[in-house]
């Protein structure tokens, strides 16, 4: 028999935010019925997906907490957003070239994050690109392939090192004006970890596993109950969704997934991924999608999309120097083979193809 849902839409979790109800003073109710495996799935649109976490239906002050993690994940997004004017991150944008502008903590440090995977990349992931995804009209539309003069002044204002972060005023400058800021490839995976440590304020011991759409996503502890110690988390397959290629199984980790087959656009019959090469200022011709398995869903967000850019190679590089990562290509077969699936730095314990 398939294990019940118990969902809260986004009306409930409007009402719960208004109600103010407090985790310790109030606890939500949990369903008689509850077998210990049961999940609680409390969803919220946001960051151009839909949020989800996960908990178990027999935990006390469950929606509560869950509530909370999606708030933190809404309060980041007015943060983050470059489509709203009035964002930390537009008026960055719009005032860093001038002087240093002070930010808050966690965006300084998310910063300092991306440009150190912007730096170790070579610019294959870049957190000052957004001018690029601007002019191929990735972030606003249309969507067009830009001639080379409006590439080209879109390329002079992108680069990791004209990015100054000063640690000791917790303030960000830029080496030229019109230069954006764009976390559009880490911005959700840091929401999840954010949301990820609201969850590990909970009282009590809670295992959770929180996604935002089908890209990113972080497992916190075990699932409930007593018959499995990991989450597992089928690969998906670019060319066939019925048909998943493997299960990652996988505890207290981020996982990241990117793909130029997920967003993209055909003028005169050339396909041109949502994935731009900052280094050359195009989009990347990678393969159908990179997964990265890391110790924070942001981090697996940027090395995803670092690794689609500068492939298997850089892949195998980094996961003999970090234990903690582990990366799978899916790329096209031969005809009548199916995808081609390649794992590195992964145990057996940690992914299995499909049989």
């Amino acid at each position: 028999m398939k294990a019940p849902r118990f969902g809260v839409n986004r009306r409930d979790m409007m009402r719960l935010r208004r109600v103010g109800s407090s985790i310790a003073r109030r606890p939500s109710r949990v369903p008689e019925s509850a077998a210990a495996t049961d999940l609680l799935r409390v969803h919220r649109p946001g960051m151009g997906s839909s949020f989800e976490v996960r908990v178990g239906a027999r935990l006390p002050w469950g929606v509560e907490l869950a509530s909370r993690a999606l708030d933190e994940v809404e309060a980041l997004e007015r943060q983050l957003t470059i489509y709203n004017d009035e964002s930390e991150v537009a008026r960055l944008n719009r005032s860093a070239h001038l002087g240093p502008v002070e930010v808050e903590r966690g965006l300084f440090d998310l910063l300092e994050l991306a440009r150190a995977i912007s730096q170790w990349s070579g610019g294959a992931y870049d957190v000052t690109s957004g001018a690029l995804s601007l002019a191929w009209g990735f972030v606003k539309g249309p969507k067009r392939v830009p001639s080379a003069e409006e590439r080209a002044d879109a390329m002079s204002r992108t680069g990791w090192s004209k990015l100054r972060l000063d640690p000791a005023a917790r303030s960000v400058r830029f080496d030229v004006a019109g230069m954006v800021v764009n976390f559009g490839s880490i911005g959700k995976g840091y929401a999840i970890d954010r949301a990820v440590d609201v969850i590990r304020g909970c009282p009590l011991p809670t295992s959770a596993l929180v996604h935002g759409g089908r890209s990113s996503l972080y497992a916190l502890g075990s699932p409930p109950g007593r018959f499995a110690d990991r989450w597992e988390i089928a690969l998906r397959n670019p060319f066939d969704e019925s048909a998943p290629l493997g299960i990652f199984r996988i505890r207290n980790r981020g996982l990241g997934t990117s793909g130029g087959a997920f967003q993209n656009f055909v003028i005169d019959g050339e396909s041109y991924g949502h994935i731009i090469d900052p280094r050359r200022g195009e989009p990347a011709a990678g393969p159908a999608s990179v997964t990265v398995l890391a110790p924070t869903a942001a981090e697996a967000d940027a090395l995803s999309t670092a690794l689609y850019v500068l492939g298997p190679a850089a892949a195998a590089e980094l996961v003999a120097r970090r234990p903690d990562v582990g990366v799978v290509f899916v790329e096209e077969g031969p005809p009548g083979r199916g995808p081609r699936v390649v794992a590195m730095g992964l145990g057996p314990g940690d992914f299995a193809t499909q049989s």
